[in-house]
């Protein structure tokens, strides 16, 4: 499978006192709302829908949510100049005579283009790393038209997310992030973006499919939401959006083979992603440092190799043990094992049940930052 980058009456006087009390909350939730980061919290909000009198439901108007949420999402284009190596001949006066004593270029220019999506009024954007690693200039154009260059917040290759930020003239509309754990198969997604250039098109469709384990490039990801929503290149960073106006999803790749299979990054993991780089920049990623294989009897995972200076090196692990726990789940396949790794903290202290020489024996180790790791 080919796959590619691609939110009755009261007495008078009891009246009054309540206005009075509300205003005095309204003042301070605005004080401390202006002295804090832009962290981001999940909605929980539920999709509208319909109900018709033949008995179906249809999904609410999407035309009013997508008049809601377009103004928040961006185009992002890009600019990465490389540097060309040139025949060291080329500066020969004898070689330079074939190309009429013109300067050959020492850098190439290449531009790209992708979507992302605003989430601070003051100029916050999320969208995909792939959309602008390595990227030398980076320019986002608002449904306004207007166009502002960005700077890069954060970003994390591993799972191709990136915040952006600009510094806009005035305040911006913005997008909450939905929940994507309350999502369900077939609820109504909409897909909003700049696919081949074209400005802020908008997809519509379902939610096909969740937890979907798939490989992009050089990239494993575990967990993605499948959709059905129109999703072509250029809509990469750009939000899918539920009816309720909120972001479940933040489209990432399309399978080029197949019309109809699209992926996106559910929100729940944007949402840690994007709070630990406005705070420091980078993202932790739990690490045991093992290399696994299955056993013949699918009972446990093989450790076939210890990486240097690891936790599993430090708690003693060795090569040829096999775990059958790790904490609470008994593994059966490689799979497993980096699922529960991957949901794990960084500096956790967790339970290893493994097989050494016949006997059952339990270790204890602390999981690693795989981001800290020189390998």
């Amino acid at each position: 499978m080919s796959l590619h980058w691609e939110k009755f009456k009261k007495p008078y006087g009891f009246l009054l006192a309540q206005i009075g009390f509300i205003i005095l909350l309204f003042v301070i939730a605005i004080h401390f709302s202006s002295n804090q980061l832009h962290m981001l919290s999940l909605g929980n909000g539920t999709a509208m829908a319909q109900q018709q009198s033949d008995g179906f439901i249809r999904p609410a108007n999407i035309s009013d949510v997508v008049k809601q949420t377009a103004p928040a999402v961006v185009k992002i284009e890009t600019i990465i100049q490389t540097n060309i190596n040139t025949n060291p001949y080329i500066n020969d006066p004898f070689f330079r005579q074939f190309f009429g004593n013109r300067s050959l270029p020492s850098t190439q220019v290449q531009k790209g283009m992708g979507s992302g999506f605003i989430v601070s009024e003051d100029g916050y954007i999320i969208t995909n790393n792939h959309v602008i690693e390595g990227a030398t200039q980076i320019q986002v154009t608002l449904t306004t038209n207007k166009s502002y260059q960005a700077k890069v917040v954060g970003s994390d290759r591993e799972l191709d997310l990136a915040v952006l930020k600009i510094n806009p003239d005035n305040q911006l509309k913005t997008l909450k992030l939905g929940n994507s754990d309350q999502a369900e198969v077939g609820d109504w997604v909409i897909a909003i973006g700049n696919p081949y250039g074209l400005d802020h098109t908008v997809t519509v469709g379902v939610i096909s499919a969740k937890g979907r384990p798939v490989s992009i490039e050089d990239k494993n990801f575990r967990n993605l939401l499948q959709t059905d929503a129109s999703i072509n290149p250029g809509n990469s960073g750009g939000p899918l959006i539920n009816l309720q106006g909120e972001v479940v999803g933040v489209n990432t790749a399309v399978n080029a083979q197949a019309q109809g299979i699209g992926f996106a990054i559910p929100s729940t993991t944007v949402a840690s992603v994007y709070n630990q780089l406005i705070t420091k920049g980078t993202v932790s990623h739990p690490y045991l440092g093992v290399n696994i294989q299955p056993t013949q009897d699918q009972r446990g995972v093989l450790v076939s190799g210890i990486v240097p200076d690891s936790p599993a090196n430090e708690a003693g692990l060795q090569v040829g043990d096999v775990i059958v726990k790790f904490k609470d789940i008994n593994l059966t396949n490689p799979q497993e094992l980096l699922d529960a790794v991957a949901e794990s903290r960084v500096g956790e202290k967790v339970s290893l049940v493994i097989v050494r020489s016949g006997q059952m024996k339990e270790i204890q180790v602390i999981m690693g930052d795989k981001s800290n790791q020189k390998f």
